[in-house]
């Protein structure tokens, strides 16, 4: 049997001592622990920026989505029903499909509605009452007045329910006259007026999208059938899921039940298709935007290892001639590199995470800090900053931060381990 000592497997224990051995050396003794150090807090500062601008944009964008699939429907199906029997009727059977919670008869026109002291432009959307108080976003937002009374009278009373901006612009309240002005217009003896009522406004509402509370005039669907001529019809049948994805799958089921083509059924990626595309497009575009800080951090790296091989010139040559392969050298320098980045990286992972988690008390704290509101909710309609943390995407930015890290290493490892001793100590 051969007394030949086994080679050591790599990054053994000794070369792993040796790496953390340098990356504690002082100035003095030839370490080059400030760059380390600028290095590690470049990459964590960078890892937990990245994540904490991603999580608040998942956050606006769940918040936002979450306010337009509780707004809008999920589904619209466009069908004849000319009579209450077959309108309800078709509402049975669609609300007979699994996922279907809720399908609703929607009247929606524009028209111009009207105060004492101003006047603008507003969608009037006819809905049963029962319909109205089970969407949850309006009858649980009502900043002003009540639904009390809300389609009570003949051909559904003449109370309405407005937006709070629109409200606002129009500077009325609950109690007070509203005249909507219908697009369409009757024949008299005086030629051909437009069609107009005055209607009593019951509350305001306030959901937390300019668009919909500047817009949005709710009306008794039997009141704006008669205001809108449309005798028992309806323009469509609005569906909600209890999952909006399943909306675009759904769509041929729903179709069959309507007795309608295909492609009198829209689901609301359709409708809102522009809208989160440029989401979508902002999201990606500032993940790429903010990745290249993680890669500029870890160019620091390659600064500390350069300024580390030139000062331990020595070392190296002692070590290889003391039997240790260019691997072995390599690989030390490696670990240097690769464990300030992945320190790094651990410490802005931990850092990103926890900010978001807390970012409610962080927002009170600068609050009561600098005495102003973060979000104006007059401004923004929201009273906190949002976050969302997407786990596939704090893990996408840990690996490319590693791999960023373990990247720059390499290149001054590579030029440690060609380092010739006989050079490294002729002037020694």
């Amino acid at each position: 049997m051969s007394d030949t000592p086994a080679a050591a497997p790599p990054f053994s224990a000794w070369e792993r001592e040796i790496a953390v051995r340098y990356l504690r050396a002082r100035r003095s003794e030839g370490g080059v622990a400030l760059i380390s150090i600028i290095s590690f807090v470049g990459i964590m500062l960078a890892v937990a920026v990245l994540i904490i601008v991603m999580s608040v944009m998942n956050g606006f964008r769940a918040d936002l989505s979450n306010m337009i699939l509780g707004f809008n429907g999920h589904d619209y199906v466009v069908a004849p029903a000319d009579t209450p029997a077959q309108r309800d009727a078709l509402i049975a059977r669609l609300k007979a499909i699994p996922h279907v919670v809720q399908a609703t008869p929607i009247i929606e026109s524009q028209t111009l509605a009207q105060s004492q002291s101003s006047a603008a432009g507003a969608i009037v959307r006819g809905v049963r009452p029962v319909d109205l108080r089970a969407t949850r976003i309006i009858a649980g937002n009502i900043k002003s007045g009540s639904l009390a009374g809300f389609g009570d009278g003949d051909d559904g009373g003449n109370l309405v329910l407005v937006g709070a901006r629109l409200a606002d612009a129009l500077n009325v309240k609950p109690g007070d006259p509203i005249t909507l002005i219908s697009p369409a217009s009757t024949a008299t003896a005086m030629g051909v007026v437009p069609i107009q009522k005055t209607y009593v406004v019951a509350g305001a509402f306030q959901v937390g999208m300019s668009e919909y509370d500047q817009a949005f005039i709710y009306m008794p669907l039997s009141q704006a059938q008669l205001f809108f001529g449309r005798d028992a019809a309806v323009d469509y049948i609005e569906i909600k899921l209890d999952d909006p994805d399943l909306a675009p799958s759904l769509k041929p089921a729903l179709a069959a039940a309507a007795h309608v083509p295909p492609d009198d059924v829209t689901d609301w990626t359709q409708k809102n298709e522009a809208y989160f595309g440029a989401l979508a497009v902002e999201h990606n575009v500032m993940f790429l935007i903010l990745a290249m800080l993680v890669l500029i951090a870890s160019l620091n790296i390659i600064s500390a290892l350069v300024m580390l091989v030139k000062n331990k010139g020595r070392d190296i040559a002692i070590l290889r001639t003391m039997g240790a392969g260019q691997g072995a050298i390599l690989r030390i320098f490696f670990l240097c590199g690769a464990t300030v980045g992945a320190l790094g990286t651990i410490a802005g992972l931990l850092i990103g995470v926890v900010f978001c988690w807390r970012i409610g008390d962080i927002q009170k704290f600068v609050e009561w800090a600098t005495h102003q509101q973060v979000f104006n909710p007059q401004i923004y309609f929201l009273s906190r900053v949002p976050a969302k943390i997407e786990w596939h995407e704090v893990a996408a930015i840990t690996v490319i931060a590693l791999a960023a890290s373990f990247l720059a290493t390499l290149p001054p490892a590579w030029r440690a381990s060609r380092l010739d001793p006989v050079e490294a100590l002729r002037y020694e």
